[in-house]
This record gives structure tokens, C-alpha cells and sequence, in this order.
């Protein structure tokens, strides 16, 4: 037997049945998904340190189990001694099964790691994409604290095929994000 992420299964077998119902979607290739994870990590003090963004790229491979790529400015701005084409931060996109497997980590092991944590905003983008900023690096268990030289942030961009953001926070919720219960919701 095939080795296949749990959220991956848990999509394919609970998730679209629930989404169909739901939103009455006539045929399963409606049902919207979620086609990649991006990560980012701004590093706006690599101007001054160079190794910061070296640092950058091996704890997000290290995170996310797939190789970073350093991006770079495209202008100069000279009130943060910024030039064109200098490192200032790391991205790394992940599908399929990384992807889900990325996920599980992020629902089950690092988020309940967070101090004091409540869950996390249902802010979408109006186009049912969720961006999801955290402001330690550390939550992550692969993360070595004694190696850390700085404590940065990260960014995690959920890219669904939803076409409202009611579709997209649906599908997210059903993944088993730990959104914030409000009464607007």
C-alpha cells in the first residue's frame, strides 16, 4: 500500500462529501482545494548581516523537509539602505503531499505550542486565500533553540481554488485550522 498524508485522505473522504453538501456543488471537481502553502520569512536586517538570510534558508528546509529560496529587493530604497537585487528574505512554496503533511505539523504540533494561544483570525483575502503570520520561528519542533542567533517571524499563505472567502474559510475549518470562534462567524 501507497504511503498517503492523513489530511490528504481526510479531504478525499470527509471533506469534499462535507463541502459538496454544503455549498450543493453539482460535481466534485467544484468542491474547492487547497493547491499550495507558501512560506515566507522577511529579513529585512540582512542589509546589514548577510548570514541572516543563509540562517533563514536552512530553518525553513529544515521546517518545511524542501530547499528555501532567498528573494530579492526589485528597488533600491535608500531610507533602508536597500538595493536592487539584494537578499532580504526566503520562500518556499509546498504541494501535494508535502503540502498536507506540512499542515498536520502546523495544526497538531507547532500551533499548540504558541504561548497563551486562542486560535488563530478569520481574515481571508476576499478571493478565499488565508494568510497566517506567526512571530516565532521556534513553535516548530525541528527548530533547534540553542541554535537560534534570532528570533524571526514567518508568514504562511494558504492558496485554495475557493472562489469566496466563505468557500475557502469552510475548507480551512474543515482541515482543522483552530480559527477563533466570534459571533461574526
Amino acid at each position: 500500500m501507497e504511503y498517503s498524508p492523513y489530511l490528504k485522505k481526510k479531504y478525499f473522504e470527509e471533506i469534499i462529501p462535507a463541502l459538496k453538501k454544503e455549498f450543493n456543488y453539482k460535481s466534485v471537481m467544484k468542491v474547492p482545494r487547497l493547491q499550495k502553502i507558501v512560506i515566507n520569512q522577511g529579513i529585512g536586517q540582512a542589509v546589514a548581516d548577510k548570514k541572516l538570510i543563509d540562517t533563514g534558508i536552512e530553518e525553513i528546509s529544515t521546517i518545511a523537509g524542501q530547499k528555501a529560496i532567498k528573494t530579492l529587493a526589485t528597488k533600491d530604497i535608500s531610507n533602508f539602505k536597500l538595493r536592487k537585487k539584494m537578499p532580504i528574505g526566503v520562500t518556499l512554496t509546498l504541494r501535494r503531499d508535502r503540502m498536507y503533511e506540512f499542515l498536520e505539523r502546523l495544526i497538531c504540533v507547532a500551533l499548540p505550542r504558541i504561548r497563551d494561544f486562542k486560535g488563530i483570525t478569520s481574515k481571508l483575502d476576499g478571493r478565499g486565500n488565508y494568510t497566517l503570520g506567526i512571530s516565532e520561528q521556534i513553535i516548530f519542533p525541528e527548530i533547534d533553540i540553542d541554535k537560534i542567533n534570532k528570533i524571526m517571524g514567518l508568514q504562511f499563505t494558504f492558496v485554495t481554488s475557493a472562489k469566496t472567502d466563505e468557500e475557502g474559510f469552510a475548507l480551512l475549518k474543515k482541515f482543522g485550522l483552530p480559527f477563533k470562534t466570534s459571533k461574526s462567524n
